[in-house]
C-alpha cells in the first residue's frame, strides 16, 4: 500500500520534447509550473448534467499548457499536430507523366513521328526534339518541348520497341500532371490539431520531413485504493478485494492516448495520501492526477478528505448512474486532479464519457464519439438522471443495440461484455424499441 510505480517512457533519442520552464516545489502540494490560465471553479450546489460536468473538466486542464514534442513520422499515427505543416517544396515537385506512354508536342498529334530516347523514373531528360515522341514511364519526368502524353495502348502498334509511332490527336496536358497540382510551395499542407493518418503522414514524408512536431501525450499520475484493496498477484485476505481500477485506468487513459507515468496503491488515511501525493508531484511532474475512489459520502473518504483544504477542488455529483459522485480541480500550483468514484464500472464509464473528450479537447488525445442507434428492446430509465447502460450491437441491424441486464456498478465482469456504452436519458416514461438513443462504441 502507498506505493508509487513508475511507468516506461519514450526513448529519449527518438523524442524531442518542448516543456515550459519547471521549479522544484518539493514539501507541497504545488506542482512546478506556472499555469496557463487561472481556474476558476464553477458551482456545484446541485447535480451537474454530462455536458457541463465536461466542460468543468476543460476548464481545470486547460490551465496546463500542452507540450509538443517531436517524433519520428512513423511513431506519429493518430497524433496531434502541434504546428501547421508548410510545404518546403511543390508536390509534385515537377510535370510528370501519369500513364506508360509517349510524350509529345499537341500541336503534332495525330501524326507518325520518329521515337526519341526512352524517359524513366527518376532521371532527367533531355529536351524533346521538335516533331519527335519519347517512350516515358509513369511519374517520369515530362520533357521540355512536350505537353501531352499518349498511353502506349492507345498508339497504333501498342508498344514500346518501334523506331517511330503512331499518335492519335491529345490534346495539351493529358495525363500530364502538372507541378504543384496538389501542393504548391509554401502552401499550409496540414492545420495546427490535425489527428495524423497514413495519408497525412505519407504527405509528410513526400515533402521530405522524417518526423513531426505533435502535442506530448499528457502524462498522468493514478492514485487508486481504500484499506480493502490488494494489489493483484498477492494473496487475497479475508474481507479484502483486489485493485481492478489501477488496471482499468491505466488501460483507458493509454487507449485515449495518455501516459500513465506512476501509479499508487492508497490505504484510507489522508495524511499518508497528501504525503505520496507530494511524493509523487515532485518525482513525476504530472499534467493531471486521476483518483478512482474516496470521494463518496463515507466515513472513510481518504481523497475528500485530505483534499477538503484545497481551495481550487471540489466535490459533488453528475447526474448520471453509475458514476454519479465525481471530484474536480487544481491543485494549488496547476496541476489539474479529476476524482473519480471508486466502483469499477463507476470509474471507467467516468473516465470513458467525462474526462475522455475534455482531454481530447485539450490535449488532441483520442476522445470517444458518440452516435446515434436505436433501442432493440424497450428499457425503462431512470427519473432524473441519464442512466448508462452497457450494450451490445446486434449483428443483423448495425444502427440497434440492445441493453445488457446488469446496471449496478460493481458488475465489472459483465460490463466486460459490452461492445457500446448506452446513454439512456432521464425521463418518466418507459422507452419503447426503436428509440433512437446516443451510445459510445467501444
Amino acid at each position: 500500500m502507498g506505493q508509487t510505480h513508475p511507468r516506461d517512457v519514450p526513448d529519449p533519442a527518438a523524442v524531442r520534447e518542448t516543456r515550459p520552464a519547471r521549479r522544484s516545489a518539493r514539501g507541497s502540494l504545488q506542482p512546478p509550473l506556472q499555469p496557463s490560465r487561472r481556474y476558476e471553479p464553477p458551482s456545484w450546489d446541485a447535480p451537474r448534467s454530462l455536458d457541463t460536468h465536461r466542460a468543468a473538466i476543460y476548464t481545470a486542464l486547460v490551465v496546463r499548457t500542452p507540450r509538443t514534442e517531436t517524433v519520428p513520422l512513423t511513431v506519429a499515427l493518430h497524433r496531434s499536430l502541434a504546428e501547421d505543416a508548410i510545404a518546403d517544396i511543390a508536390l509534385p515537385p515537377f510535370d510528370n507523366s501519369q500513364m506508360d506512354g509517349f510524350a509529345a508536342a499537341s500541336a503534332h498529334t495525330p501524326g507518325r513521328l520518329p521515337v526519341a530516347a526512352t524517359i524513366a523514373a527518376g532521371h532527367v531528360p533531355a529536351p524533346l526534339a521538335a516533331g519527335t515522341a519519347a517512350p516515358i514511364m509513369t511519374g517520369a519526368p515530362v520533357p521540355a518541348g512536350a505537353d501531352t502524353v499518349v498511353p502506349v495502348e492507345d498508339t497504333d502498334d501498342a508498344r514500346f520497341d518501334v523506331t517511330e509511332v503512331g499518335l492519335p490527336a491529345s490534346a495539351p496536358g493529358r495525363f500530364v500532371r502538372p507541378a504543384g497540382s496538389d501542393v504548391a510551395a509554401g502552401d499550409t499542407v496540414l492545420t495546427a490539431g490535425t489527428r495524423l493518418g497514413a495519408a497525412a503522414l505519407g504527405a509528410l514524408a513526400a515533402l521530405g520531413r522524417t518526423e513531426v512536431a505533435v502535442r506530448a501525450r499528457p502524462r498522468v499520475l493514478v492514485c487508486t485504493g481504500g484499506d480493502e484493496v490488494v494489489p493483484p498477484g498477492q494473496p487475497l485476505p479475508a474481507g479484502r478485494i483486489y485493485d481492478a481500477n489501477t488496471a482499468l485506468l491505466h488501460v483507458v487513459l493509454t487507449g485515449l492516448g495518455a501516459e500513465v507515468c506512476a501509479t499508487r496503491l492508497v490505504a484510507d488515511a489522508p495524511d499518508a495520501f497528501l504525503s505520496g501525493l507530494r511524493a509523487d508531484l515532485a518525482a513525476h511532474d504530472p499534467d493531471l492526477v486521476v483518483t478512482s475512489g474516496g470521494i463518496s459520502a463515507g466515513r472513510f473518504e481518504v481523497v475528500r478528505s485530505a483534499l477538503a483544504a484545497e481551495p481550487d477542488v471540489g466535490f459533488g455529483s453528475v447526474a448520471m448512474q453509475p458514476g454519479g459522485p465525481q471530484g474536480l480541480g487544481v491543485l494549488r500550483g496547476g496541476t489539474p486532479i479529476v476524482c473519480l468514484p471508486g466502483n469499477p464500472v463507476s470509474t471507467w464509464v467516468s473516465a470513458v464519457l467525462l474526462l475522455g473528450p475534455a482531454l481530447a479537447e485539450v490535449w488532441g488525445t483520442t476522445g470517444s464519439a458518440t452516435r446515434q442507434a436505436r433501442l432493440e428492446t424497450a428499457v425503462t430509465p431512470l427519473a432524473a438522471k441519464t442512466q448508462i447502460r452497457r450494450g451490445i450491437r446486434v449483428p443483423a441491424a448495425p444502427d440497434r443495440v440492445d441493453v445488457l441486464p446488469g446496471t449496478s456498478s460493481h458488475l465489472l465482469a459483465e460490463a466486460a461484455r459490452a461492445e457500446v456504452l448506452v446513454l439512456v436519458p432521464p425521463g418518466p416514461e418507459p422507452l419503447p424499441a426503436g428509440t433512437a438513443v446516443e451510445v459510445v462504441d467501444l
